[in-house]
C-alpha cells in the first residue's frame, strides 16, 4: 500500500537510537522529509543525514528546557515550512529500582520533566505552528510505554509519565487539535519490552528475560521495527485517517498477570540475536 507519505515533513524526537531511529528510516523509504531531533548523540545524528540525504535536517535541543523547544520549532519553520506529522519518542528510563517511599524528589521531577513535560511543549509548538500554514491534516504519535498500562515496581515516576502521556494528554488534545486542523489525528503506541540500546544490557540475562516474558503470550521481545511500523500507519491518513484518540499496545499480548512458567521460555528464541 502507497501510505502517501511521499514530502510529508515529519519530526521525530529522540531520532537517534531504538525506536526512533527505526522509524526514521521506515519514513524516509516511504519519501517523507524527516528532521532528526537529538539531544546527546550527535554522532548518530550526523550518520543519520549522510544515510538519509543532504536535504536532511538535524536539530540538536533539550526538550525539557521550553526556551530550546520554542527554538528549534522556529529554526525547523524557517528551514522547513509546516511540519506535517510530530512522532514524541523522546524520553528516559531511569534504571535504578526506587520504590515510592524512597525516591527523591529531585529523580520524580527529572523523569516528568523528561518523559511528560517534553511531550507537552513540543505537542504546543505543533499546534501553534498549525495555525500558521494551511491544510486540514496533520498528526502526532506520542509514544508510550506499558509502564504506564499496567505499572512498574521501583519506576513509579516513569511509569506515571508514560500513562499521563498516552491516556490523559492524548485524548484532551485529540479533541483540541481539531479547533486548529480539523482532519488532525493524536494518538499513543505503548510498547513493552523492546530490544533496543536502553535494553541491551538486559538482554544476555536470561533470567531478566524469562522474567519479563511470564506474561507475554508471543513469548519474545518486540523489536524496534515493530513499534515503528505501528507509527507510520498511524501516521498515515491514507491507512489511519479515521483513527483518533487510540492507545495501541505493542507487546506481543502482554498481561499483568503471569501465563508461562520460566521453563516453559525458550530463551534462545526470544529474541533476534
Amino acid at each position: 500500500m502507497n501510505l502517501e507519505l511521499k514530502d510529508k515533513i515529519v519530526l521525530i524526537t529522540g531520532a537517534t537510537g531504538g525506536i526512533g531511529e527505526a522509524s526514521a528510516r521506515l519514513f524516509a523509504k516511504e519519501g517523507a522529509d524527516v528532521i532528526i531531533h537529538y539531544h546527546k548523540n550527535r554522532e548518530n545524528a550526523e550518520k543519520l543525514t549522510l544515510e538519509f540525504g543532504e536535504e536532511t535536517l538535524a536539530i540538536q535541543a533539550d526538550l525539557a528546557d521550553e526556551h530550546q523547544v520554542v527554538a528549534m520549532f522556529k529554526s525547523i519553520k524557517e528551514k522547513k515550512g509546516r511540519i506535517d506529522i510530530l512522532i514524541c519518542n523522546a524520553g528516559i528510563w531511569p534504571e535504578e529500582y526506587i520504590e515510592i517511599e524512597k525516591m527523591s524528589f529531585s529523580r520524580w521531577r527529572k523523569t516528568l520533566s523528561v518523559d511528560l513535560d517534553s511531550v507537552f511543549l513540543c505537542c504546543r509548538s505543533f499546534v501553534q505552528q498549525l495555525r500558521e500554514f494551511n491544510g486540514d491534516s496533520a498528526s502526532i504519535i506520542i509514544v508510550g510505554s506499558t509502564a504506564g498500562v499496567f505499572g512498574e515496581a521501583g519506576h513509579a515516576d516513569y511509569a506515571s509519565a508514560k500513562s499521563a502521556i498516552s491516556y490523559g494528554f492524548t485524548k484532551s488534545l485529540k479533541n483540541e487539535i481539531i479547533q486548529v486542523a480539523p482532519l488532525a489525528r493524536v494518538n499513543a503506541v505503548c510498547p513493552g519490552w523492546t530490544v533496543s540500546p536502553m535494553t541491551k544490557k538486559y538482554l544476555d540475562d536470561e533470567n531478566e528475560v524469562t522474567h519479563v516474558l511470564k506474561t507475554v503470550p508471543l513469548k519474545k521481545l518486540g523489536e524496534s521495527e515493530d513499534v515503528a511500523h505501528m507509527i507510520v500507519i498511524l501516521a498515515s491518513d491514507k491507512a489511519s485517517g479515521h483513527i483518533n484518540g487510540e492507545v495501541i499496545t505493542i507487546a506481543g499480548g502482554m498481561e499483568g498477570r503471569s501465563l508461562h512458567l520460566p521453563e516453559e521460555i525458550d530463551f534462545k528464541k526470544a529474541f533476534k540475536r
